[in-house]
């Protein structure tokens, strides 16, 4: 009788486990980045908290079933999980939402934004900025300015260089095409310089209206962009927050949970080379300093997560990619604004490896498949007619 009794419960027994599961793999792991001055860094109903991300690869119509049925469902509930556990603010994208969408006919491309929706999932309804990144738009052979326009006009905030600047919560991002600033003496990359010499300018006067004592109309009323370069007066760390694809010129190994596989130069992701080596050289890594006197940079494109300072004390934090189709535990950061205009919180999050999701699911599986054709053997109906 008491056999007779489980055999009913055995799917419920196992669903409720693959539940359980799928809930608990589906949690983001965050862990906090040591501060460099702790004093800083009080938490504040007013803080403004940002996840982001990078290199989600997506692959439009020419998913697998495999990425259908499996990566992109993991994908929205670590994004759903995320947006329940953490309560962020804001989302930013910075850059390769597709794996190929500089390749795509036009009519495909709409299939990666479709996609890129569907796995957003709750994210939809919050303050959201995409960055472009070298797989969305090629690189400076293929690079069009019309093509650029077309995609930038697809992501939130962008304008036709595919650049961007906002602010929320009192704090100012200001987003750059950092693929067309590697493309020499392109009409796209003189759009990009025009955009963060204006946004260079910006900052002067605000912050010169502030010292003065000026009101919001009077800043308002003071700013005349004028693109010929002028030397920043702007102390270090005084001007707004980066957002670019590729890592600034540096020279350092991973940090915090990062690995060492990004030295291997080109590897295969997302169905195709990648040059994981790539990043901004000198002359523009010291043009935007020098501009914009970033109060924090955050950049992508290497698929690990970093935390360096620059010699004139700017930090720069890189963004592991958020993919399995990059890396077998993918990641992402948090990044807490303190109100105080300074001091910036890292948490370096980590999801769970795809190798051990399959190998769980795989152990499910058989353990179901056992323990069904367990209970239906002729010794088990016999120990049943015994017991009653």
């Amino acid at each position: 009788m008491a056999v007779g009794f489980f055999k009913p419960l055995l799917p419920i027994i196992l669903l409720s486990s693959l539940h359980l599961y799928d809930d608990w793999v589906s949690t983001p792991s965050c862990r906090p980045v040591p501060e460099p001055d702790p004093a800083h860094s009080q938490a504040h109903p007013d803080d403004l908290k940002v996840m982001m991300v990078a290199n989600l690869l997506l692959l439009g119509s020419h998913s697998s079933y495999l990425d259908l049925l499996f990566r992109d469902h993991f994908v929205s509930k670590f994004f759903a999980r995320s947006f329940r556990t953490l309560g962020p603010d804001m989302l930013l994208v910075l850059g390769d939402v597709s794996a190929r969408g500089h390749h795509l006919p036009r009519s495909e491309y709409a299939s990666v934004i479709r996609q890129f929706h569907r796995v957003l999932g709750p994210f939809l309804d919050l303050p959201l900025h995409v960055a472009l990144g070298d797989r969305d738009v090629g690189e400076c052979g293929g690079l069009s300015e019309e093509a650029v326009g077309w995609i930038a006009r697809r992501m939130p905030g962008l304008d036709s260089a595919g650049c961007g600047a906002f602010e929320i919560g009192n704090v100012s991002f200001v987003s750059l095409n950092a693929v067309a600033l590697l493309c020499g003496n392109s009409g796209l990359r003189f759009s990009v310089e025009k955009a963060v010499e204006r946004e260079s300018v910006d900052f002067r006067v605000e912050n010169e209206a502030v010292r003065g004592g000026e009101s919001e109309v009077e800043r308002k009323e003071a700013r005349v962009y004028e693109f010929g370069w002028r030397e920043n007066a702007m102390s270090a760390g005084s001007g707004p927050v980066v957002l670019l694809h590729f890592p600034l010129s540096r020279n350092v190994t991973p940090s915090f949970g990062g690995s060492s596989n990004i030295f291997d130069g080109r590897e295969d992701v997302g169905r195709g080379p990648y040059d994981l080596l790539q990043k901004l050289p000198p002359n523009a890594t010291e043009y935007i300093f020098q501009a914009l006197k970033p109060r924090i940079v955050f950049s992508a494109h290497t698929h690990e997560f970093y935390d360096h300072f620059h010699p004139d004390g700017t930090r720069e934090v890189t963004v592991p990619a958020m993919t399995w189709n990059a890396r077998n535990d993918p990641g992402f950061v948090i990044a807490i604004f303190r109100r105080n205009g300074g001091a910036v919180s890292i948490s370096y999050c980590s999801l769970a490896r795809e190798s051990h999701v399959l190998v769980a699911y795989a152990f499910l599986l058989i353990l179901s498949v056992s323990m069904l054709a367990f209970s239906s053997t002729p010794s088990l109906r016999s120990l049943k007619t015994m017991i009653s």
